[in-house]
């Protein structure tokens, strides 16, 4: 009976509505319906405290990274609490512009060249020379605005209301959400889906 007791253990608190969104990966247009949704029940709501948690993953595969981060930025979300947490995409992303070129070719593998390409950087081949990785890195430290990499920095790994726990991938079983290691909120798959443990 885990199971019950994982849901007896979810609650909002009394008085909070709270909505979540994840994994945009660059889908602009999907994100502004969906966030219209929201603001029309929000706007209905009882609940006085109305919280919004984006849990990563906003750029990538769809053609509209670069546009996504500026919505995401610009977006005052009125009568909304809004929490962006960062997922393992924008970890790529990070890594990729701080110089960490293995990390930029698993990045751009998997999508990454999507983003590059709403920068206005053109690259040739999933898996890149090295050579042609650090000409990609430099343009995309000269393309990608300040604002942008401010933002990605600035994204906590965790966020919690009430019962619940807002993580992008999942939690290390048998660890305190305190000590959680911020790779495994943001990478860990098998281990936290087979699980079947009641977590902290």
């Amino acid at each position: 009976m885990w199971w019950l007791k994982k849901k007896q253990l979810s609650a909002a608190p009394s008085g909070v509505r709270i909505y979540a969104i994840g994994d945009i990966h660059g889908c602009l247009s999907q994100l502004q319906s969906l966030r219209q949704k929201i603001d029309d029940d929000a706007e209905a709501a009882p609940e006085a405290r109305r919280v919004l948690v984006y849990i990563g993953d906003y750029v990538d595969r769809g053609g509209g990274s670069r546009a996504v981060l500026d919505y995401l930025l610009a977006d005052a979300a009125p009568g909304l609490r809004v929490v962006h947490l960062k997922g393992n995409y924008e970890d790529y992303m990070l890594r990729f512009f701080q110089g960490d070129l293995e990390a930029g070719a698993g990045w751009i593998a998997n999508g990454g060249d999507a983003t590059l390409a709403s920068y206005g950087i053109e690259v040739s081949s999933l898996w890149p020379e090295f050579s042609e990785l650090k000409q990609l890195q430099s343009e995309f430290v000269s393309a990608a605005p300040e604002a942008h990499i401010a933002f990605l920095n600035s994204l906590p790994d965790r966020h919690v209301e009430g019962g619940y726990a807002f993580v992008h991938a999942g939690v290390a079983p048998g660890v305190a959400l305190s000590d959680q290691k911020e790779e495994d909120l943001l990478w860990i798959r098998k281990r936290f889906l087979d699980s079947n443990a009641l977590h902290d």
